[in-house]
Formats: C-alpha cells, sequence, structure tokens
C-alpha cells in the first residue's frame, strides 16, 4: 500500500480574488453550487433556444485528465462543449478563458469562476509560465480542460490557425486530446451581435489523440496543434458528406 501523500491547496493562502483570476485555483463548495445552478439552466437554454445536438458522445473521456479544443466563432462555444459532459466530469473541469475578457475586473471574475469554472489565460505576457502551471496540473492533478487553440473567435465564422500553446500543454504526456467542432454557433451568437439568436447548434465530437510520443519542443508542438487542427477540420467535412 502506498503511503498518502497530503499537499495543501494550489491556491491555500489566496485571498478570494487571488484565487479567481488564477490559473491554481482549486474546485470550492461555493462553485460547486453556482456551477450546479448556472449549468442546468443554460443546458436548458441551449437545448430550448439552439436545438442543441450532440454527436459521437461516446468519445468523451470518462474521467480526467482530457482536453476539448474546438473550433471559436461564439460565446455558445464553451457552453455547448461543458454541457456535453456528465455532470461528475464537469465538477472537475476548467475552462480556459482569455483574462483580459472575463478577468478584467473582480466582478468579472467572480462571474466567470463561480458560473464557468474558468481559469485565465493572458493572451501574451506570461502565457508561458501560465501553461507550464496547466501542464503541471493537468498531470498532476487530473482534470479536464476546454480550450479554443485558435486564441479568440472568429469574426467571419471560419477557423482561423491553432496557436502552439496546446502543444506545449500536452506533447510528451498522457492527457488525451478531443477534437470537437461547432455548427451554427456563428449564426446564433456572432461576436458582433449584443445577444444570441434563436438558431440551430451541432455539437461533433471525434475521437481522442494521444501524443505521449511527442517530443516537449518546438516541432513537438507543432506536431500536436497539425494533428488537432486537422482532426477539428475533419469533423467538418464530415458533417457537410
Amino acid at each position: 500500500m502506498e503511503p498518502w501523500r497530503l499537499r495543501p491547496a494550489r491556491d491555500h493562502g489566496m485571498s478570494l480574488e487571488q484565487r479567481m483570476a488564477s490559473t491554481r485555483r482549486e474546485p470550492g463548495l461555493i462553485e460547486a453550487i453556482g456551477q450546479r445552478i448556472a449549468g442546468s439552466a443554460l443546458s436548458c437554454l441551449l437545448r430550448v433556444w439552439h436545438r442543441l445536438q450532440i454527436e459521437g458522445r461516446e468519445h468523451l473521456p470518462a474521467t480526467p485528465p482530457f482536453i476539448l479544443v474546438a473550433n471559436h466563432t461564439s460565446h455558445l462555444d464553451a457552453l455547448a462543449l461543458t454541457t456535453a459532459l456528465p455532470w461528475r466530469v464537469r465538477q472537475s473541469t476548467y475552462l480556459l478563458a482569455a483574462s483580459d475578457v472575463f478577468f478584467e475586473t473582480p466582478t468579472r471574475s467572480l462571474l466567470a469562476s463561480v458560473l464557468l469554472n474558468a481559469l485565465p489565460m493572458r493572451r501574451q505576457r506570461q502565457v508561458r509560465h501560465a501553461i507550464e502551471d496547466l501542464r503541471t496540473r493537468l498531470v498532476e492533478d487530473a482534470f479536464g480542460l476546454v480550450m479554443f487553440p485558435e486564441g479568440t473567435r472568429s469574426a467571419t465564422g471560419a477557423m482561423q490557425a491553432f496557436k502552439p500553446g496546446l502543444g506545449m500543454l500536452v506533447a510528451g504526456t498522457a492527457v488525451p486530446v478531443v477534437p470537437c467542432h461547432l455548427e451554427g454557433a456563428f449564426a446564433a451568437w456572432p461576436r458582433q451581435a449584443r445577444l444570441p439568436r434563436p438558431r440551430p447548434v451541432v455539437l461533433r465530437i471525434g475521437a481522442p489523440l494521444r501524443f505521449d510520443n511527442a517530443s516537449d519542443d518546438r516541432d513537438g508542438w507543432a506536431t500536436v496543434v497539425r494533428t488537432a487542427e486537422a482532426a477539428v477540420l475533419g469533423l467538418t467535412a464530415r458533417s457537410r458528406s
């Protein structure tokens, strides 16, 4: 029998404001209650207002760690991806969100953390440090992560090139990457619109990808990104066939 290995929470000693805006935040009771309430309401909204259809649910891992990646055209994207997860998995799954949008003020930080279980990702400064933190947590804490490798919502609905951050997170690890594609989210709520419109949304989920043998360097990161991007585009092609 292995001895117990106890360690303090990664966010131990942080103030509430610091916890809400940190990639080291761990789940708490307040977040769990808020996410359960928000999750039920948002799932209902997606089913009724957007007639959300989910294809390939059998490809979702039963337990963390994993990363869900998808094209990004709308604020509905994150809601649809998290809705696809069973509640017991959703509780330990974080949304990687832009810090300059969702964590710009203490109020936004609180809402993003409690309602969406979001973790901040800086677009430029200190990105490498944040990614190293997340990579360690993915391996050691075994949680799920939802991310959009394009880095920002598309202004046209067309998928943009993936950035290397995904490769930096998983190259050389056993963490599976699950490619997903969202259709209809851009028509339902493009970045130029203030409110969502009643348009149907379809989420397609592909088979998990593994990158255990990818080197943890620029070449390995590029391999991860190319493979994941092709898998997401493949789901687009499948939807047209």
